[in-house]
């Protein structure tokens, strides 16, 4: 007999939650400055597809596994896949924790930004090497980033310590749509700068000849489940929440579409606030292309000033980076919350262990931007190998059965075509594609170093890190198999999964 579980008092919780899990930094901080390394245009395409044929077709995959076996990532994989399979689901918690160790760091930035913003450190007559000195000083002081990032954990903490309707939900519903209204705002403003239409030539300009950069494939393909959710646990996680009659498709395109919207929008307005604030479109176009982490930081804050209010403007919208962040953080602390609690563990007890470890395990990247940066790219990968997994327990499953029995069920206003298995049944050719066509240019780039484990973007690193946590996770299979209580689904004698009557 399993334990009662939490529920979402409703759809709309869930959905708000669940897009407060996408959109993030992951748009606000993150997007803005891999669309502009990698040629805008080009990149939004190659972005929106991923998004059709790979992150809404995972999500949907993860709400069904989720809803399945009412069970975090271990469990389900090994209710909905089989008992030699859990080691896959303890590789989606450990990537989406990996993540969180780091992402809590960003999030402390956007809280210093909001506490410089409130003792109005950001001028009109700024320019950028003044942001850029306030940004290179704050990140090079670990005493800053590190008390921020504690910041961040025990506010975070403190929401999942109170459970899934009293936390998560009350706190997605006031923060999301204080986001939207922000960033329309913040969008508005930056259009009506001088030079801004620059910055939307650049975002939106095709470029159809950088379509051929196997990076850049790998970057959408990375941005659209790092943005999404798809491929983190979240929504196998949440889902445990949610009633029977909820609509897999719906809630999964809302998501989706949700998350692209908020995205484009940040885009929107960082990029032509880039050329309006730069002192030449070169200068504009060197910032772009570098991929610098504090790309956000460093020109927003340069951007509020210049309107009437802009200290006051400047503290709401860092704020909402904040609140942006915080609604992603609250499901990466979630997943590992939720694997404890299936092992017996109570609520309280397993926020505490998580956000203890996530604090301790995240110093590294507070202290260096270079190990920060590495691990972005490292679990960003990671994703799309989680991907990979899910899609195999699709398959083992039955895609066919997914899509008739648990998509499209009585009550789904949506109802899906065989496109969705197409899409699952394809993700391993997509991962070979983009993978091994990225690998192959990255030996040709680096041909000294793309083998060592310890530079920042190099593919040894990748490898040296994954190989690392696979031998973990495949270590602990059996354990972890064992440890884990009863959901929805059963394992006969056979090894196969039973729904529980």
């Amino acid at each position: 007999m399993s334990q009662k579980k939490e529920q979402w008092g409703s759809r709309w919780g869930f959905i708000l939650a669940s897009i407060g899990m996408a959109i993030g930094t992951g748009n606000i901080w993150r997007f803005p400055r891999v669309a502009a390394a990698n040629g805008g245009g080009p990149f939004i395409i190659a972005w929106t597809i991923a998004l059709f044929v790979w992150a809404i077709p995972l999500l949907m995959g993860e709400m069904v596994m989720g809803k399945k076996t009412g069970l975090g990532t271990v469990g389900a994989f090994r209710d909905f896949v089989g008992r030699k399979y859990t080691w896959m689901g303890t590789w989606i918690a450990a990537v989406c924790l990996g993540i969180m160790f780091y992402y809590s760091v960003v999030m402390g930035w956007c809280v210093k930004y909001f506490t410089l913003a409130l003792q109005g450190t950001f001028k009109p007559d700024m320019g950028t090497d003044a942001t850029q000195a306030i940004w290179n000083t704050f990140t090079t002081t670990p005493q800053q980033t590190i008390f921020f990032h504690f910041i961040s954990m025990l506010i975070a903490g403190y929401i999942i310590y109170k459970g899934v309707t009293g936390g998560i939900e009350k706190a997605s519903k006031i923060m999301i749509p204080a986001l939207f209204a922000l960033l329309v705002a913040a969008v508005i403003r930056a259009l009506t700068l001088p030079g801004a239409a620059q910055g939307l030539e650049y975002l939106f300009s095709p470029k159809l000849e950088m379509l051929g950069s196997a990076e850049l494939w790998l970057n959408a393909f990375t941005q659209a489940a790092w943005s999404t959710g798809a491929g983190w646990g979240f929504i196998i996680t949440y889902s445990v929440y949610t009633s029977a009659k909820e609509d897999i498709t719906g809630n999964c395109m809302i998501m989706g579409m949700g998350d692209h919207i908020g995205a484009l929008i940040a885009g929107m307005t960082v990029l032509p606030a880039i050329f309006a604030l730069s002192p030449t479109a070169e200068f504009a176009n060197s910032a772009l292309s570098s991929g610098n982490t504090g790309l956000t930081f460093i020109y927003l804050a340069q951007l509020f000033p210049t309107m009437p209010f802009g200290s006051i403007l400047a503290a709401i919208f860092f704020l909402a980076m904040a609140i942006a962040a915080l609604s992603s953080l609250l499901p990466m602390i979630e997943v590992g919350v939720r694997n404890f609690m299936d092992a017996g563990m109570s609520r309280k007890k397993a926020t505490l262990y998580v956000i203890g470890a996530g604090f301790f395990l995240g110093i590294p990247s507070a202290y260096s931007l270079n190990f920060l940066d590495n691990q972005d790219w490292v679990w960003g990968i990671g994703l799309l190998v989680s991907g990979l997994f899910v899609a195999f327990g699709l398959i083992k499953y039955g895609l066919e059965k997914a899509r008739t029995e648990e998509i499209n069920t009585k009550w789904a206003d949506f109802k899906t075509g065989k496109w969705w298995n197409l899409c699952i049944i394809s993700f391993p050719l997509f991962f070979i594609i983009i993978t091994g066509w990225w690998f192959k240019q990255a030996i040709e780039w680096y041909p000294g170093n793309w083998w060592h484990p310890f530079e920042v973007f190099s593919a040894g690193t990748i490898i040296f890190q994954f190989a690392i946590l696979i031998i973990l996770a495949l270590l602990t299979n059996n354990w972890l198999a064992n440890r884990i209580g009863g959901g929805k689904l059963s394992i006969n004698n056979n090894g196969n999964a039973s729904v529980d009557k």
